[in-house]
Formats: structure tokens, sequence, C-alpha cells
């Protein structure tokens, strides 16, 4: 009798620890590499990169193999971080001012803040380096960011990060504080965020974790071992560097998921990857191909050319071709989404912060005219109810005091499931992905409700363009700050967490061995 009253309660104490794991929030970690796109993964059949990492995590999530994101870094950043499309939010351009998140829109950790989440922003932010557009501003607990568009980058106006920033040994600003930390920027990032994550993965709350990196952003510039292995086989230093900086952060995406296995949290953490627009125009060595894949990269040691590889797409980064759109979206919950399956259903940046917060049973606030959709009924159910849609883009980097009215019509995109209009120029993306042939003629009443509902979105959005006339800032906050705190306290150094961590450019790993 004693016995069976003890495996009876021992039943109980385990349904009770269940129910409780079951009724937790996931967690979510959602990871974005800058200007990687869609081609740069070896499981898209890229010939040089190798990334086993992020192959195997292609293999056990669901992908979303049309996910379109923003035609450039800051437009794509304001759209993921408010379900409302860039030009909706005053960021129409990377710089002038023009990058800056409105002030009255809401973002994703304010969206989940209410439903008990507590959320960290590690890298890259872009949306507004004044104090008021700070990531801490908006609703992140923790945050250890960069400046401006990149390590280093300094431009008119107020976009500018820490004054002679570097890849290795980088400055960031944690917290408010700056601090000087060592080793290289995307392994920094990595242990940042699971230095963040140890904190608060034994608490309550569940936890949002969105880790943005630099990499591989120009300037290309990745750990030694890894430009050294892209350079013996023959690539110039820029295309090396691209390479290298993409192969050190499959090397990272290992790490954390080995991190995340000894903490026991990869059963109720949903972990997304993917980038914030189409591959970049310098480190491929496609410049001035349209994104065609058939430029030559350089001659191999065997004396055979290695040609460029764009996933047969047309367009790179800062355009709206497909190429220059398109990304690797992988969503991956062991345990919950099923592994290995493939959604061609074109998707959008804007779906993130819905889909985020249907995860997360949050409330959307009524007030917000959210553009995206929840992506849970395309991720869990067999068939799904999913109403064709336009989605619009424009890449919107017109000159400083130009009137946006005179590039309405230029470099702007409307895309649904099967059709992408591009500047009056209709493409079967279905039967033509390479965007060859026009089949504007065939469709011309198709043609004519693209370019209706482009003009009403445009209509909408003009007004809603509060950047375009801002002054140009005179002072450059992250100068003016970091060197008052450099006079006043100077900058510590960056207490590193203490988790295990491979430092790639001190032996560890090398990418010469895969």
């Amino acid at each position: 009798m004693v016995t069976i009253k003890k495996v009876l309660q021992f039943v109980i104490c385990c349904w009770v620890i269940t129910s409780f794991a079951q009724e937790k929030s996931p967690n979510i970690i959602f990871i974005m590499t800058d200007d990687q796109g869609y081609p740069v993964v070896g499981a898209h059949g890229h010939p040089w990169i190798k990334t086993p990492e992020l192959d195997k995590m292609h293999d056990q999530s669901i992908r979303f193999d049309r996910f379109m994101m923003g035609s450039t870094c800051a437009p794509s950043r304001a759209g993921i971080m408010t379900g409302v499309h860039s030009i909706k939010n005053g960021v129409t351009h990377t710089i002038f001012e023009r990058e800056r998140l409105n002030l009255e829109a809401t973002t994703i950790s304010e969206v989940l803040k209410p439903a008990g989440y507590t959320s960290g922003y590690f890298g890259k932010w872009h949306l507004g380096d004044e104090e008021p557009y700070q990531p801490e501003n908006r609703g992140f607990d923790e945050t250890f960011i960069h400046g401006a568009g990149g390590i280093g980058q300094a431009y008119p106006g107020s976009c500018a990060d820490v004054p002679g920033n570097t890849y290795f040994d980088p400055v960031f600003k944690h917290n408010g504080t700056f601090v000087k930390a060592k080793g290289y920027t995307t392994d920094i990032l990595f242990k940042s965020t699971l230095g963040w994550i140890q904190s608060v993965k034994d608490s309550d709350q569940p936890f949002f974790a969105y880790l943005s990196t630099n990499a591989p952003h120009s300037p290309f510039v990745a750990p030694p071992k890894y430009q050294k292995h892209f350079e013996d086989l023959g690539f110039e230093k820029k295309t090396a560097g691209f390479y290298g900086m993409v192969e050190h952060i499959d090397d990272c995406m290992g790490q954390l998921f080995d991190q995340l296995e000894d903490w026991g949290l990869m059963e109720n953490t949903i972990i997304i990857f993917t980038s914030d627009n189409g591959m970049t125009t310098a480190g491929c060595g496609l410049r001035g191909h349209a994104g065609r894949p058939q430029a030559q990269l350089g001659i191999d040691k065997n004396g055979e050319p290695m040609m460029s590889y764009n996933a047969g797409m047309k367009g790179l980064k800062s355009t709206v071709h497909e190429g220059g759109v398109r990304v690797p979206f992988f969503v991956r919950w062991k345990g919950m989404i099923k592994e290995g399956r493939t959604v061609n259903t074109v998707a959008s940046y804007l779906d993130i912060l819905p889909t985020l917060a249907d995860f997360a049973d949050a409330k959307l606030p009524e007030t917000n005219a959210f553009e995206g959709r929840s992506l849970k009924p395309l991720i869990f159910e067999k068939n799904p109810q999913w109403k064709d849609r336009f989605l619009f883009q424009h890449v919107t980097r017109w000159k400083h005091k130009a009137n946006p009215d005179d590039f309405k019509w230029g470099k702007y995109s409307v895309r649904n499931q099967r059709f992408r209009l591009v500047q009056g120029v209709l493409y079967d993306m279905e039967n033509d992905p390479e965007q060859y042939v026009d089949v504007t003629a065939e469709h011309p009443e198709l043609v004519a409700l693209m370019k209706n509902a482009y003009e009403k979105f445009w209509d909408e959005a003009r007004p809603l363009m509060i950047n375009e006339d801002v002054p140009l800032a005179a002072e450059k906050p992250f100068h003016v700050d970091y060197n008052t705190q450099k006079e006043s306290i100077g900058i510590p150094n960056w207490k590193a967490p203490n988790i295990k961590w491979k430092e790639s450019y001190k032996g560890g790993p090398t990418g010469l061995e895969k």
C-alpha cells in the first residue's frame, strides 16, 4: 500500500511539473544576420560555403522558402519590429535621420511584455542612435548594441557608431554604458546573448532574445583563419571576408545550440534564423551583374573558374527583384514543430510580429493597424486557409531632401503568390523564377490591379514618412556620449559571461576541416 501511494504521488508530481511546463509560454530566440540573403547557405545549394549547423537547422525546422524582407537594412528592421511597413514608420533610408523608427510605433518587445516576457536586444539596432530611439526605450530590458548600420560607421546626421570601432576588440553600448569587449564581434554578440539567457532562464518569465549580427555586412573582415581559407581557394579579399564571416556565424550557431541543449532549453524555446535582405552587392562579387548567377569570382587551384551563386534569382540587396528581398527563414521548436517541412507560400517580414505574438499568446493592440499575419496556420495546420495578398516593396533610397513622390513609380515592386510586378514589368515567378520573361501583355488586368493596389498603398504611406524634412542633427550621440564617458569614468572592460566558448580567432573553429 505504501509503495502504491508513493507511485501515485510520483505520478501526480510529474503531471504537475509537465502541466506547468506546458502552460509556460515558449522562450523565443530570433537570430538575424546582415546581408547574407537566401543563397549563402549550404542547404540552399551554395557551391563554396559550408554551413553544417545552419544545414542541420534547415533539416530540423519548418522552412519558409519564399520569405520576403525589405531591400535594405533599416527598412527591414522597422517592418520586423512593428509589423507595419517601414515607410509607414518614417523609415525610408539607412541614414539622413530617415533610419529612425517612429516613436509612436509599438514594438515587438512592447507587445510581448504584457504577456510576461522579458526581452533582450543584441547587436545591430539601426533604428535611431538618439536616446529616445534606442532599444532600452522601446521596450527591451537588456541591450547590447553598436551604433549606425555597422561597426565604426558614421554618416551625416546622428547615425554613427563609436569612433574608430573595429571588428576585433570592439566597444558596445551595454544597457546605456559603453564597454570594451575582447575578441571578434560575432563571438561577442553570441556570448552576450547567451550570457543574458543564462541570467533569466530559471525565472518564471519566458524570454525573448533578438540577436542581430552585423556580419556579414561590410567591411568584410572575417577572423583570420576563416579569411585565409577562402583566400587560399583563390577568392579576392572582400569575397573571402564575406564568405569567411558566414562560415564563422555558422560555427557560432553550433555553439549556441550546444549551450541551449546543456541548459535543457531546446524543448521550450522557439529558434528562428533569417537575414535582413538579399545578398550583398559587394561581398559576393556580383556587382554590375544584376545578380545573375554567372559572374566569375576567381580561378581555383586546378585552373577552373569559380562562378558566383545567386540561387537562380535576379537581383541583390538594394533591389526589389526576388534576389534583393528573399531570405532564409527557419523556425525550429524541438518536439512541437514538425521537422523537415518546406512552406512555399509567400510570407513577409511584416508577419514576424503577429506570429511571435501568437506563439506568446500576447494580445495585439487594437489601436495599431498591423499589416502582417500570424504564420501559425502555415506552421501547424495540414491544409491551412490562407488568402492570397499583395506585398509591397520600395527601395526608398532617394537623395536627402528629395521629394518622395518623384520616386513613387521608381524602384517599387508588388508580389503575390505567383507574380512579381517590378516597375511595371510583370514576371511569373513560378514558371520564370529568374525573371527573364516579361508577361505584362498576357495579364493586363492583373497588372492594373497591382498598380492600383500599390498606388493606394503609397497614398496611405506618404503622410507617414515623417523623417523626410527633419534637419540633420548637429551631433552624433554615440560620439558625444562615448567621449563624455571616456573623460569621466573611462571605458570599462566588458565582463564576459561564464559560458563555454571557442574563440574563433585564437585557435578555435577554422572552417578548414569542414
